[in-house]
């Protein structure tokens, strides 16, 4: 199945994955990083799943993965998640890595809505250089690097 995809994204969700321990969600989240397959961690700020923030945000450094930032986490997702959001684009400035932006929409009329993201990163003086997804380019150009894959019907972007 991992052929059919070209943009792999993986959070922790109540339904799959119940919520344990700072430590446990810690490991769990930088061993999927580690793993190679992983382009994006989802909702990474969500409460239910406390982690060492600084411990991530150099991992995906490292392991050059995108921190999402949720739009929806700060409306109505997972409430409480905005002081978490705000050290993750600290902590991810900080560690040179990358941010890309989710509105978990699950509607059309919020689709791509991300003015909750856009004032964190701006109050933290985060790089729009390091949003992953401001372009399709820079996002197509990412995963290139990444898969060494080019997605020839996306070419034109």
């Amino acid at each position: 199945m991992l052929d059919a995809l070209d943009l792999i994204v993986a959070g922790f969700h109540e339904p799959v994955y119940a919520p344990r321990d700072k430590k446990h969600h810690t490991d769990a989240m930088i061993a999927a990083m580690a793993g190679g397959l992983v382009h994006i961690v989802s909702h990474p700020g969500n409460p239910k799943f406390p982690v060492d923030i600084p411990a991530i945000a150099e991992a995906a450094a490292h392991y050059d993965v995108a921190l999402e930032i949720n739009n929806s986490s700060f409306t109505h997702s997972r409430p409480g998640s905005e002081p978490n959001c705000r050290a993750i684009a600290e902590a991810v400035r900080n560690a040179g890595g990358r941010l890309a932006f989710g509105s978990d929409s699950h509607t059309a009329f919020t689709l791509g809505h991300f003015e909750h993201c856009l004032r964190i990163t701006r109050e933290v003086d985060f790089s729009e250089d390091r949003v992953l997804n401001v372009t399709p380019r820079r996002l197509l150009d990412f995963l290139e690097q990444r898969t060494g894959k080019h997605i020839a019907e996306l070419a034109d972007f």
